[in-house]
């Protein structure tokens, strides 16, 4: 793939960029890559929105929420690198999307550092540029009505 490639799915593009680091028969479902335990952090979030999510259960809560307000559309071909250790990646890679209620462009890149142990990811660090969220979805208030239960600041 070249990097004007696009790719359709999250899972996709991380099924592409991690490899067999994680478990084959999770195919491209994102949830099945990730451990039980997984911690999925949000460092550069707005201030007073979601910042972490705990295990599996909560990311299978929280995705649909995202989806109601972000309409993906494609995934680009990731960056990758690997670490000394063979656990940790650092993922460069972008999305096309728009706000579904604003129809505002959801264009964000993004720099991913994943950690995969037994062949499941076991912690994410997503960083991205929270101007882009805030404008996409229409400012703050959807991020904190929509997601109270997993605002843990």
């Amino acid at each position: 793939m070249s990097k004007t490639d696009t790719i359709p799915s999250f899972g996709a593009m991380l099924r592409y960029a991690l490899g067999d680091a994680v478990s084959t028969d999770a195919g491209d479902d994102f949830l099945a890559m990730c451990a039980e335990d997984i911690v999925f952090q949000f460092p550069y979030a707005p201030v007073g929105t979601v910042t972490k999510l705990h295990g599996k259960d909560a990311i299978a809560d929280y995705l649909p929420k995202v989806g109601a307000l972000i309409a993906f559309e494609s995934m680009g071909t990731p960056i990758v690198h690997s670490s000394k250790d063979g656990e940790t990646f650092i993922l460069e890679f972008s999305c096309k999307a728009s706000g579904a209620n604003t129809g505002a462009r959801y264009d964000q890149n993004y720099i991913s550092v994943v950690k995969v142990q037994g062949g499941q990811i076991v912690h994410y660090r997503d960083y991205w540029n929270p101007l882009i969220l805030l404008e996409a979805v229409g400012g703050i208030e959807p991020l904190t009505s929509n997601f109270q239960e997993f605002i843990n600041d």
